[in-house]
């Protein structure tokens, strides 16, 4: 894979087209992709080349455009963005910076799609409102916090635009057990995993493989050609052995007004 080709592209196709939901709007300006949504979407700037730049100067009229929404934001900063120092000049402004994720890529051809799960779970895909509620219901159990508005989400995008987006919950009988979505970004030649969180005491089994496997195979079947994934320190390995490479980080800087 050459790495700074499959970054171009990435940048090109994805971070400075973002996909704007209902109720969402992209604006550009001189160096500055940013995505501002009315709802529970997400708010923030999704590509950014401030190098010939006051980027002290844009930072702070980022600040001020978020501001008016009164509500908390993300700076989502890769590690190839330039200038070099920009992290330093967020946590100046009064950004908080977040986990630090592997940006990891692998080409679909190349990945394994059968989906082997351990005995007594089964793979369900997510169709409705219901299903959403048990993606919802894994990651608040795995990831803490209130994921309430990823079901929200979820349900309104299949519904309206279900050629988008693809979601799986395994079961282990009525438990959900781990959960997970793949975006597809047409005309791009990339997809991307979200979620494959499994709950703690079905690590280690194979579940979480399982998944990343279905969804690479929808991705398959719909022709793409790179599968493109933010990668914890937990998924990181696993994602590796199954073919992934990591080809920079991102980390998400967050103000809150």
């Amino acid at each position: 894979m050459d790495a700074q080709r499959v970054l171009a592209l990435f940048d090109e196709k994805i971070r400075q087209e973002p996909g704007a939901g209902a109720g969402s709007v992209v604006e550009r300006e001189p160096g500055i992709v940013r995505v501002v949504s009315s709802s529970d979407g997400w708010h923030g700037i999704s590509w950014c080349d401030l190098d010939r730049l006051d980027a002290d100067a844009v930072i702070a009229a980022q600040i001020q455009r978020f501001g008016r929404l009164g509500q908390p934001w993300e700076w989502k900063h890769y590690s190839h963005d330039r200038p070099a120092d920009l992290p330093g000049r967020l946590l100046a402004a009064g950004f908080e910076p977040g986990p630090v994720e592997g940006l990891l890529f692998a080409e679909v051809a190349g990945l394994p799609l059968e989906v082997t799960l351990p005995a007594g779970t089964r793979l369900e895909p997510v169709t409705d409102a219901a299903g959403a509620d048990l993606v919802v219901a894994v990651h608040d159990e795995v990831f803490g916090g209130d994921h309430s508005s990823i079901g929200k989400d979820l349900t309104a995008r299949l519904a309206d635009r279900p050629g988008e987006i693809a979601a799986a919950v395994v079961m282990a009988g009525d438990r959900p057990i781990c959960a997970g979505r793949v975006e597809f970004h047409g005309g791009t030649g990339f997809a991307s995993l979200w979620g494959g969180g499994t709950v703690a005491d079905w690590r280690g089994r194979g579940v979480f493989r399982a998944l990343v496997a279905h969804r690479a195979a929808l991705a398959a079947a719909a022709g793409y050609r790179y599968l493109q994934v933010d990668a914890s320190a937990d998924s990181r390995p696993i994602l590796r052995r199954l073919g992934f490479q990591q080809l920079a980080t991102t980390t998400p800087f967050v103000h809150n007004p």
